[in-house]
């Protein structure tokens, strides 16, 4: 009896996989190194003055920065808002797209297996016409050692891009939230307008039937009682102007719920629970850490540089190792015989000599995105400082303000009263009364808005800072969203 035919030895399969494994110990491309900034960053803030003596409220991912303002309804709002808005899904399904290309480049680095099997009837004509049966099964594989790197730049790529979308999704999450904040409280700074209107109205009705009865008395023209109810319709007027502005914050704090304007509304509240937290800025050195979009442009620079590799490692050949097995025989029956074993094994080297300068255009190409994405990176880290300062800047300022504003609102008061309690006497004119008046109604109301302001400035240098936020987050993935 014949013996069987032997499988092929492993040994040169071997010797190729260690070949391989020897040249792929380098990479083509330049290792990254992050950009360093044209400029340092400078120690301290400009604007990061000793204005406030209180103790500073703490910031990180520990204490979700939206509860340092102590409003309950807020914080309910804002966790709809993480669940449900439309911007937020769009980032984390880009998230989730991202992580998938860095798996599909992960995957160059293993073999490709497949398997075939078949059965054919054919006629043939070479020495006599002949018809016969055959059936054949087998595996085969192949393989492309990553000599050059090219699969390993491709990873590094892919993976700091998922990063990079990574710090995206935290980044529009971070907006997303501070948005709704900032329309949370100038709606609420509204409702304290109109409050504020309310009580003004109801003033000057008491205004208006006073000098009614002065003039039924004969004390005063009747020009005084066409002043009073002049200015009482146009306080009544202003009261009513307010109510456009609210509808249209509480319809866009709608669409940043996901919710349709129709299905959503925000009732009037007594007051403002909100409280003005004191924000820590921080030094300008860990707003590279501290940031989101910061750390998602420098990922970016991180896949760029990686790509220059990508394209460098088409200027060396390729290597394909090949391997297949398995029977072929003409029936069914002899199919696992030793006679019809087959096998074969290979290998190819591959280079182009020549592409009409096709792989120098790509390798330009990408040097030029990454010199774009450390542009980006750089120009991002200067519009970060100029947020932090512009919103420091701006809470002192009104802080300050806002003080002196507190004295105006007292002293206008004060002359209110006195011009009311003249004209009941008689000492005064009405005109007077009525420049009292509009004097503390204006007052009270930069007051209110002032505190808009100041709450607006406080999430602003939130958002500047990073609500919290620290690249090293970017080592674990993401919670995705609910749909």
């Amino acid at each position: 009896m014949k013996p069987p035919t032997p499988w092929p030895s492993p040994r040169p399969a071997l010797l190729a996989l260690a070949a391989a494994a020897v040249l792929a110990g380098c990479a083509a491309g330049p290792d990254y190194v992050r950009p360093t900034l044209d400029t340092p960053a400078p120690a301290a803030y400009k604007e990061a003055g000793p204005w406030k003596t209180a103790e500073p409220q703490q910031v990180d991912s520990q204490h979700p920065w939206w509860t340092l303002y102590g409003d309950s309804t807020l914080n309910g709002l804002i966790a709809q808002a993480n669940q449900a808005n439309q911007t937020v899904r769009q980032a984390e399904a880009a998230y989730r797209q991202a992580k998938a290309i860095a798996d599909a480049a992960r995957s160059g680095f293993f073999p490709t297996v497949g398997a075939n099997a078949g059965a054919q009837r054919a006629r043939t004509n070479t020495n006599g016409v002949k018809v016969g049966n055959g059936v054949s099964l087998g595996l085969d594989a192949s393989w492309e050692p990553d000599l050059w790197g090219a699969v390993r730049r491709s990873v590094e790529s892919g993976e700091a891009g998922t990063q990079a979308s990574a710090a995206d999704l935290a980044a529009a999450q971070l907006s997303i939230q501070a948005t709704l904040a900032q329309d949370y409280f100038q709606l609420r700074i509204i409702d304290m307008q109109a409050d504020l209107y309310v009580r003004t109205v109801d003033a000057y009705k008491k205004s208006l039937q006073l000098t009614q009865h002065q003039y039924a008395a004969g004390v005063v023209l009747r020009s005084d009682v066409a002043l009073a109810d002049t200015q009482l319709q146009q306080a009544d007027a202003q009261r009513i102007d307010l109510q456009e502005q609210r509808a249209q914050l509480e319809h866009a704090i709608a669409i940043l719920l996901g919710k349709a304007p129709a299905s959503f509304s925000l009732p009037p509240i007594d007051g403002l629970q909100a409280k003005l937290p004191v924000i820590p800025a921080g030094l300008p050195s860990e707003l590279l850490e501290r940031r989101p979009d910061i750390a998602g442009a420098e990922r970016r620079a991180a896949a760029a540089n990686a790509n220059i590799g990508v394209a460098r490692a088409a200027y060396f050949p390729s290597l394909l190792l090949s391997a297949s097995g398995g029977f072929d025989a003409g029936t069914v029956g002899s199919l696992f015989d030793a006679p019809s074993r087959v096998w074969s094994l290979g290998a190819a080297l591959a280079g182009t000599l020549f592409d009409g300068g096709l792989r120098k255009a790509h390798d330009a190409q990408a040097v030029a995105a990454y010199d774009g994405t450390v542009a980006a990176y750089k120009q991002t880290v200067l519009s970060g400082f100029q947020e932090v300062e512009d919103n420091l800047a701006s809470l002192r300022v009104l802080d300050q303000e806002s003080a002196v504003q507190d004295k105006a609102v007292k002293s206008s008061q004060l002359s209110e009263s006195l011009a009311v309690s003249q004209y009941r006497a008689g000492t005064a004119t009405y005109l007077s009364v009525i420049t009292a008046q509009t004097l503390s109604l204006g007052n009270q109301r930069s007051a209110v808005q002032l505190l808009g302001r100041q709450l607006v400035a406080s999430v602003g240098l939130i958002k500047a800072t990073g609500g919290g936020w620290n690249a090293s987050a970017l080592g674990s993935a993401p919670i995705a969203q609910a749909h």
